[in-house]
């Protein structure tokens, strides 16, 4: 490495980490993520800290939980004193920049493309160049790329959405070719758009995946998968090229050895097969994430195994780029993973829940365990002082969460010791002791009792 690594974030938004083959999918849909996994990190177990939109971006642009940032749901606007990752870079000297979704303005929410507002420069997050709408899902269309600058002049792009951000961000990488520069990519696909509640892939693309492959939560839940999943799996086909096309232009102009680029989605996708819409619940299919990365401090990193977070990125990014926090972030730098070096590293992750719920997530490499405060509006409190038992998967015999095991009397001395480790967590990010109810006892027929030491599984 020659100077300050430049690095790029290419941010999906509700993809499902096995849409990719390294997690068994079998349509070749990402082979450029694949590639670059290959060259650089591919971090196998990857999760969302909060399985919402805006909640998980204010995570990611300041390694805080969502009750630390206080956007607990969307539509809430980041503190505009927020120490963010653009701010971190900025004052190191980057170029920053922003492209696509934002989310974090608190901007009025209208469905009418023509009615959005620009985001004020106070509520950017510090990111000095500018092309983006706080609710890109409202501002635009497949083929109707409507933005805003950073003189809050609308800016309209051709092409296929994705292509249209893009083209813009390889104009940023070539502008700004001779400077270090921070750039944040921040895409809608393969979000669903909400005015019509489909998933628009380019001409073609969903015609390949007619009764494709379907993950077997879908296929045996059902929810929308059979009307939806072609048009989602052909967005994830284009998202993966234009990856293609950003990692051949920073190549082309010779910054490849420079130039870290991480890909990763802010949540997953599960087709109204666990609610009513697409993500807010505590499985994997809205937890779980695509993520690798390239360039210095991750080439030659291999499969990383641990269960990593979505928190653990801000912290990731500042630790490669030698930027000392100025505000200690509640995740870690995933370095010592990438250099195989020895570290006290957590064996699980943990996950906030609102929205649809006020609820939280621990999940194990064996193990999830979920809780659910009842009676408690999920849009209005971000927490609550009690708790009771929702969900309990078994991963290794269950990897679908087709069989919720909670209640069930062979598992109460694992479901104690997940609720240990659960408080714990809390205790530890969110200050606050609550009580957590059993679920109702039930007798799961031909189940063994599991023995408390298995919980640590």
């Amino acid at each position: 490495m020659n100077r300050k690594p430049n690095v790029l974030i290419f941010f999906t938004d509700q993809q499902r980490w096995d849409t990719s083959s390294l997690h068994g999918n079998p349509l070749d849909l990402m082979p450029n993520f694949e590639r670059m996994a290959r060259r650089g990190a591919h971090f196998e177990n990857s999760f969302t800290c909060q399985p919402v939109c805006g909640p998980a971006r204010s995570c990611l642009q300041t390694g805080q939980y969502a009750t630390e940032t206080g956007v607990f749901t969307n539509m809430q606007a980041l503190d505009e004193q927020a120490d963010t990752i653009a701010k971190y870079f900025r004052e190191a000297g980057y170029r920053t920049g922003y492209i696509g979704k934002w989310h974090l303005a608190g901007t009025r929410v209208s469905w009418h493309k023509d009615d959005q507002e620009p985001v004020p420069e106070s509520r950017r997050g510090g990111y000095e160049e500018w092309l983006a709408a706080d609710l890109l899902e409202f501002s635009s269309d497949a083929y109707d790329t409507s933005l805003f600058n950073e003189n809050n002049e609308r800016v309209k792009l051709p092409g296929y959405r994705v292509d249209a951000l893009t083209d813009a961000a390889i104009r940023f990488i070539d502008r700004n070719q001779n400077d270090a520069f921070f750039l944040f990519l921040s895409f809608l696909e393969p979000h669903h758009q909400n005015t019509r509640d489909d998933y628009p892939a380019p001409p073609g693309y969903a015609e390949r995946y007619r009764d494709a492959w379907t993950p077997p939560d879908l296929a045996t839940l059902g929810g929308s998968t059979q009307k939806h999943l072609p048009g989602y799996y052909g967005m994830v086909k284009r998202l993966d090229e234009c990856l293609g096309r950003v990692t051949e232009a920073i190549e082309s102009l010779g910054l490849a050895d420079d130039t870290v680029v991480l890909f990763t989605s802010d949540h997953g996708n599960h087709f109204k097969t666990r609610n009513s819409e697409y993500k807010r619940s505590p499985h994997d299919s809205s937890l779980r994430t695509p993520f690798a990365a390239q360039g210095p401090g991750f080439d030659g990193g291999g499969t990383v195994t641990e269960l990593v977070s979505l928190v653990d990125l801000p912290p990731t990014l500042l630790d490669l780029a030698g930027i000392q926090q100025k505000t200690p972030m509640q995740g870690r730098s995933l370095l010592p993973l990438v250099r195989r070096e020895a570290t006290d590293w957590p064996d699980d992750v943990f996950a906030q829940i609102s929205e649809s719920q006020v609820g939280r997530v621990i999940r194990t490499r064996r193990w999830k365990y979920s809780v659910v405060a009842p009676g408690i509006d999920g849009c209005a409190q971000p927490a609550a002082e009690e708790y009771e038992e929702a969900c309990l998967y078994d991963l290794y015999a269950d990897p679908y969460e087709l069989e919720n095991l909670a209640g069930g009397i062979a598992f109460r001395a694992v479901a104690d010791r997940l609720k240990e480790r659960l408080l714990s967590r809390i205790k530890t990010i969110e200050g606050a002791t609550p009580t957590i109810r059993d679920a109702p006892e039930r007798v799961l027929p031909g189940q063994r009792v599991v023995m408390p030491e298995e919980a640590n599984e």
